[in-house]
């Protein structure tokens, strides 16, 4: 079931992705030949006016095929003889559903809560290293870890699994005022009687009220977009490699494996729709960034080609641009292939 979830909310994001591209498309008088989700040979269309609706068999992205999209023609209705800014509404429109996805729902998934853990520290315990008059204080709040912003109490967890070491820039909110704490030595102590060391500090818990969650689930959605850049930082320093990356299939087994360490079914679909909007946030923002094929990459083509207009009065080829779109499409769809081989071998291995 969870499989079966997790291909739904694929299936969701993608459908709200393409919808955006139609509905903007419509909105702006351009004429849409063909509304597909998923590629490859179609499984399922009907014709119905102008438009061409399709399901197709292979279960990766999709596309919204509006006329003179990549190359030029005489249609007056065609993407390319619409005004640039009508141009420019239908690329961003895509990512912009997928965002408004992920926001509503980040906060159906907090609605249900009745507390939250804060980054505000409750209790510093006797012993522990990085307490005292020049240490962490009881009803400090972090605010920033090494120059990154504690949106959650989960992200004092993911600030120092960045930054490994025990030496940090700390950030906190201290009786209204912030005190900052650089090369602050955050170590861990051994308590006695336990195995493990750990910091020696507990986070307050406080009663969610609908400001709180509707707050809660805001950060979140920062924090899911903060994490693009993160994964990106990470992958051009070596923090991460080829081998972390994971396309449909291996997201799909992380979501099945958080559904099943759930306590309850409420639980699975509370931390699988999470997960969906995670995913919402990150293809918004990944599918804006300026690489050809993808949506950011055609709007910043637009925005040359419009200058270049405007400086020039001759008119672009449209054909180059397709060709550059193209190429970045073969290239996307042969990564993206890699990495579902790479997925599903991981699969099989484990």
């Amino acid at each position: 079931m969870s499989i079966i979830f997790a291909i739904l909310i694929f299936s969701f994001l993608i459908f709200i992705h393409e919808f955006g591209h139609f509905i903007a498309a419509k909105l702006s008088g351009v004429q849409v030949n063909e509304f597909a989700i998923f590629m490859g040979p179609a499984i399922w269309k009907k014709q119905k006016g102008e438009t061409l609706y399709s399901i197709r068999c292979i279960p990766i992205g999709g596309y919204c095929a509006m006329e003179g999209e990549d190359q030029d023609t005489d249609n007056p209705r065609s993407f390319q003889k619409a005004s640039w800014w009508k141009r420019l509404i239908i690329l961003i429109a895509g990512s912009a559903m997928n965002f408004i996805a992920g926001v509503l729902i980040m906060i159906i998934v907090f609605l249900p809560v009745a507390q939250f853990i804060t980054p505000t520290i409750d209790v510093v315990e006797e012993g522990s290293l990085i307490g005292g008059v020049n240490g962490l204080q009881p009803g400090d709040t972090f605010l920033e870890i090494d120059g990154e912003k504690i949106y959650v109490q989960s992200d004092f967890s993911t600030m120092m699994a960045l930054n490994p070491g025990d030496v940090h820039d700390v950030v906190v909110l201290r009786e209204g005022q912030r005190v900052v704490l650089n090369n602050f030595e955050m170590k861990k102590t051994l308590f006695e009687g336990e195995e493990t060391p750990r910091y020696g500090f507990s986070f307050s818990v406080e009663d969610a009220t609908l400001g709180s969650k509707l707050d809660y689930a805001w950060k979140n959605v920062l924090n899911s977009g903060r994490m693009v850049r993160l994964s990106l930082q990470m992958l051009f320093n070596g923090q991460a490699s080829f081998s972390d990356l994971s396309g449909p299939v291996g997201i799909m087994g992380q979501m099945s494996e958080v559904a099943e360490q759930s306590e309850t079914w409420v639980d699975a679909l509370l931390n699988m729709l999470y997960f969906g909007g995670f995913i919402a946030i990150n293809l918004a923002i990944m599918n804006m960034l300026p690489i050809p094929a993808l949506d950011g990459g055609r709007v910043l083509a637009l925005l040359v080609t419009t200058l270049i207009v405007k400086i020039t009065k001759k008119p672009v080829n449209p054909k180059i641009e397709g060709y550059i779109h193209a190429g970045g499409m073969i290239l996307l769809l042969g990564l993206m292939a890699v990495i579902m081989f790479k997925d599903v071998f991981m699969i099989f291995k484990g």
